[in-house]
């Protein structure tokens, strides 16, 4: 995929499908075991908040499997998504098939720009289900390992698409074709596209991230002020 592309989005957003993980060894990374082999399940499947990243159900969907609790799952990477539109650029980048999944996603999307979501935004999934957009994905080793393409880590960060991690505001239980209905859309422009770019390629665009006020999780606050040079009042 091209740096800056983005694919031709249509509605209506629903769910194509919910992906699940079962255990299979890790040859990318020191931990055992990965997660990232996702498949579509048939059904519905319950979302809850899953705890903390360390010493919590990992991730946020029941019988899902996260191996590296160290860096993935938790409240703010409960649940992640990735856009169908978005895969099948990369199967034409990629010259291969890339299922639903693939990318590791708890949740591949039809019909709305994940990218596009802002720190904040509200997603009513179903009648119950409700998530908050928390952050970009950030691709690790395991990821790199995964898709198995020379410089795929450099690819896939130019091009910006990174996907969108959520925390559950409210439990519910999620299947394939449910509509995605946003219920908040914050006022203000920082999108999970700006913040990746920000937090990758281009640290000049940090402080820009300010913009989002209180929906600025607490760990891009401090980032902004290791890196930029800057204190910031967590506390504020």
């Amino acid at each position: 995929m091209p740096a800056g592309s983005v694919p031709q989005i249509t509605g209506p957003a629903e769910v194509g499908s919910v992906n699940l993980a079962a255990p299979q060894p890790n040859p990318y990374k020191d931990t055992f075991s990965t997660g990232i082999g996702k498949r579509p399940v048939a059904g519905r499947v319950a979302v809850r908040a899953p705890g903390p990243k360390q010493g919590g159900l990992g991730s946020g969907l029941v019988g899902d499997f996260i191996g590296d609790t160290a860096n993935h799952g938790g409240d703010d990477q409960a649940v992640y998504a990735y856009g169908r539109e978005d895969l099948d650029v990369w199967e034409q980048h990629l010259g291969r098939r890339l299922p639903n999944g693939f990318f590791g996603e708890n949740l591949t999307t039809r019909g709305i720009d994940v990218n596009d979501t802002r720190l904040g935004e509200r997603w009513r999934i179903g009648d119950q289900l409700v998530l908050e957009v928390t952050s970009p994905r950030i691709p690790c080793s395991t990821f790199r390992g995964w898709v198995g393409e020379k410089g795929w880590l450099r690819i896939f960060t130019e091009a910006a698409r990174p996907g969108v991690y959520f925390r559950v505001i409210t439990p519910g239980t999620v299947g394939a074709g449910d509509p995605i209905t946003v219920v908040r859309r914050p006022d203000h422009a920082v999108n999970v596209s700006l913040v990746y770019r920000a937090t990758t390629t281009q640290r000049e665009l940090l402080p820009e991230l300010l913009a989002a006020g209180d929906d600025l999780p607490e760990e891009l606050r401090q980032l902004i002020a290791d890196r930029a040079g800057f204190d910031l009042d967590l506390d504020s």
